[in-house]
């Protein structure tokens, strides 16, 4: 474990109450403190991790006390030491079936020893670092596994909601289900069919009341309205019983065959592994779209995470748990709280540990019929139908399908292992298969290659460019997503020698999607974002290009530089039509039939050098973008109003529905230089009449007892900076004033941000006001920003 942990190199012989020249003094020890979002997000988690610890467990035949077992170490184990500060882990219904089967062949001591040596695999495969490559296994493989074993738990369940017993396997479950339902027991199945009403009733209740209701999870509401219906109603049925914890038996010696241990060790590794791993991608997606967590929570560190699930199983196979592995439904729970760092996850762990010694006589009182309901449900919707949407869009319904009766009849191991060999068939058979077609329709060739351009298919293709007569317009449809280097040596080749004979190529893929274009000499290729006076295009004669574009042969002689402004935006309308538009056609497509659905208001200053896509990453429909001299928001009102911006505020808010508002500033802007100039008096021109709105903000900087907005790393570097950091304040102060504004924030549906862009340095801050302070944080690009302790 040692070798995994990074050491910091201590000179011993520097006393230790020294410190280097001109470096910040040793901060003190800080105390423990638990955020309120933390707390609140915990007692989320745990109220669900408790009904679903105890039905996983019984669903796979462990002793009942394992579920808690394996939830409170997942909760304190892995959530302190995995990479993953909000993903919760414990017992898993992914691993329901993999762990039944073991018992059932094995035995529980030795499937306990099983989790523990499984612990050490993930431990080793953590310390090898080698967590991204998992994620290299198809989704339809994973998707159709967690499938198989969602039918499996559904069906082994369905015994337990009708008052009978489980068999061993899928098929005895089947074929045992016609006596089972000849002998229905009635009080099961009344509480099973009350648990599964609540459940799936609850988060529908409508109005305010239901608002307020679907705060308590839905889980919990299920098993107690049984227990307290059971209880109420005097029904004799089967119970949770939890023996004394002294009798709780841990982990022994594995006992077995070596083979069968090896590859139960390995069954358990691959399914624990590669759920967490792709649990906490997802919770680092659930947290990207939720901004307020995202500037405090770091990105997954995927090879601490499995070292962290690897501690976590070795820690509950010793005390007797079941195996551990990151769970969706507590995860996403925990998100949705408003967990803001690991400490929620720990704190839940401590609440079930609390609840196992405390809550046993309440526990006891929870019909078996109950939990086996609520698995059964958990089992049904790991049938995901939008998973299986995903995987027939992109054609992989066999692997799905494959993968997922493999799993429900043979096992999870042979179920993944079919699975990737028919998708390593499939990508094969899709490599190996390519059709070339030609045909002419009009004056215009047309050359489809439908699959894989591969050295295989290059005779072939061949063979039709060579149909294409001189100097004709041609169109080369690329309709698959792999081009290897003597496929496209030979389109390069065939390019140049068409184009220099008089005829013109123009390649497209399907949907419009380019793959890829040999590069020729007919066309400039400028980067993107390449300001047009940085087109230094250049006859192909000459002896170098510069580094912002290839040569191009039929620049002209005043060269892409110069020449009338008219032409630099003809050219660029052309290079857009050209390179681009084939790239983003499919996606503008969409949105033209969708509509726009921007997730943000962007309101910045109209100066030519603040592009806000690029700044922002975003693409076409994320952005609202309001444009002005000077990111300016007029207050509301007949005299100072402004109805441009105040309707564009209006219908992003009322009509778009967006989720946030950001005013975006930037340095040197000149808007704000005309403000720290101007003097009273003189004819009020436009611009003089517009900038009336930024003199708030003027007022604002000059205010004696305000402390000024500022960075926190550095001082503004002059007056200009320092007005345009209060203007970004100010316009947030004016944007509250509007009543739409007003009224969502008072409901919770939207979130205001103030930011600052560096044009020189090409470097973001973002507004962290919170205590009233008025602080610009640097947002870095390989670390996440972190709002002060």
């Amino acid at each position: 474990m040692s070798a995994c942990v990074p050491t910091r190199a201590a000179d011993s012989t520097r006393p230790a109450h020294t410190h280097q020249p001109h470096s910040p003094p040793p901060t003190p020890p800080r105390r423990f403190h638990v955020a309120g979002p933390d707390l609140s997000a915990s007692i989320s988690v745990f109220l669900i991790a408790l009904p679903l610890s105890l039905g996983i467990a019984l669903a796979t035949g462990a002793p009942l006390q394992a579920g808690l077992v394996a939830a409170a170490v997942g909760g304190i184990v892995a959530g302190r030491l995995g990479g993953s500060p909000l993903q919760v882990s414990g017992p898993a219904a992914g691993l329901t079936v993999v762990t039944a089967e073991l018992i059932h062949r094995y035995g529980w001591r030795t499937t306990c020893a099983i989790t523990v040596l499984a612990g050490v695999a993930q431990l080793g495969l953590g310390c090898l670092r080698v967590a991204r490559t998992a994620l290299a296994v198809s989704p339809a493989i994973v998707h159709g596994m967690l499938a198989g074993i969602g039918v499996t738990i559904a069906v082994a369940q369905l015994h337990i909601v009708l008052g009978g017993t489980p068999q061993s396997s899928v098929l005895d479950n089947i074929r045992a289900l016609p006596d089972q339902l000849a002998h229905v027991q009635p009080a099961a199945v009344t509480m099973s069919a009350l648990t599964l009403a609540l459940l799936f009733t609850w988060p529908r209740i409508p109005g305010q009341a239901g608002k307020l209701l679907r705060a308590i999870p839905a889980a919990l509401v299920a098993v107690a309205g049984a227990t307290v219906a059971a209880t109420l109603a005097g029904l004799t049925l089967p119970k949770v019983d939890l023996p004394s914890w002294s009798s709780h038996a841990l982990a022994g010696l594995p006992d077995g065959p070596v083979l069968g241990v090896a590859a139960a060790v390995l069954t358990t590794t691959l399914v624990c592994s590669v759920q967490s791993l792709l649990g906490a991608v997802a919770v680092d997606k659930l947290i990207a779209g939720r901004p307020a967590q995202q500037t405090r929570v770091g990105r997954s560190d995927l090879n601490r995470e499995l070292l962290g699930q690897g501690a976590a199983n070795i820690a509950s196979g010793a005390l007797g748990g079941l195996p551990v592995a990151g769970v969706a439904v507590r995860s996403s729970a925990n998100v949705n709280a408003g967990a803001v760092s690991r400490n929620s996850t720990m704190l839940h762990g401590v609440f079930v540990v609390i609840a196992a010694l405390l809550m046993v006589p309440i526990l006891e009182l929870i019909p078996l019929a109950s939990l086996a309901a609520l698995v059964m449900a958990v089992g049904i919707q790991m049938v995901s139908l939008n998973h299986i949407r995903t995987v027939t869009r992109h054609r992989e319904v066999l692997v799905y399908a494959v993968t997922t009766l493999g799993v429900v009849l043979l096992g999870v191991l042979e179920g993944v292992a079919l699975g990737v060999s028919v998708a390593v068939g499939v990508a094969l058979h899709r490599l190996a298969r390519t059709r070339i077609t030609h045909e002419e329709r009009g004056d215009v060739h047309h050359v489809r290659v439908r699959g894989q351009l591969t050295f295989l298919a290059v005779p072939r293709l061949s063979r039709a460019l060579h149909l294409i007569p001189q100097g004709a317009h041609t169109v080369v449809e690329l309709d698959g997503s792999f081009m290897d280097h003597a496929a496209y040596e030979s389109l390069q080749d065939w390019q140049n020698s068409h184009v220099a004979r008089g005829g013109t190529v123009e390649f497209t893929g399907r949907a419009g999607t380019r793959i890829a274009e040999p590069a020729g000499s007919a066309h400039c290729r400028c980067r993107p974002w390449t300001p047009w006076r940085n087109h230094h295009c250049e006859p192909s004669a000459a002896p170098r290009a510069t580094p912002a574009c290839e040569p191009c042969a039929t620049a002209d002689e005043e060269g892409c530089a110069t020449g009338p402004s008219g032409h630099q935006l003809a050219r660029g309308i052309s290079a857009f039509q050209r390179n681009t538009a084939p790239l983003v056609r499919g996606e503008l497509a969409r949105l033209a039939r969708e509509g726009q659905r921007p997730s943000q208001l962007f309101l910045t200053c109209a100066d030519s050098r603040l592009v806000t896509s690029m700044i922002t990453s975003s693409g076409p429909g994320d952005l609202f973008v309001v444009r002005n001299v000077g990111n300016l928001v007029p207050l509301p009102g007949d005299e100072s109003g402004d109805d441009s911006v105040a309707a564009a505020i209006e219908y992003a808010v009322d009509v778009l529905k967006v989720r946030s508002i950001t005013v975006c500033g930037h340095s040197g802007c000149g808007a704000m230089q005309a403000l720290l100039a101007s003097e009273p008096g003189g004819a009020l021109t436009p611009l003089k009449r517009w900038l009336r709105h930024g003199r708030p903000s003027l007022e604002r900087m000059a205010a004696e007892d305000h402390p000024g907005a500022r960075f926190t790393a550095r001082e503004p570097a002059d007056a200009v900076e320092q007005l345009c950091l209060t203007n970004v304040v100010q316009q947030l102060e004016h944007l509250r004033t509007h009543e739409s504004v007003a009224r969502a924030l008072r409901e919770g549906a939207l979130e205001l941000h103030g930011m600052y862009f560096h044009v020189g340095e090409a470097q973001a801050y973002l507004l962290d006001d919170r205590d009233g302070a008025e602080l610009f944080e640097h947002v870095g690009a390989t670390e996440d920003l972190r709002h002060p302790a």
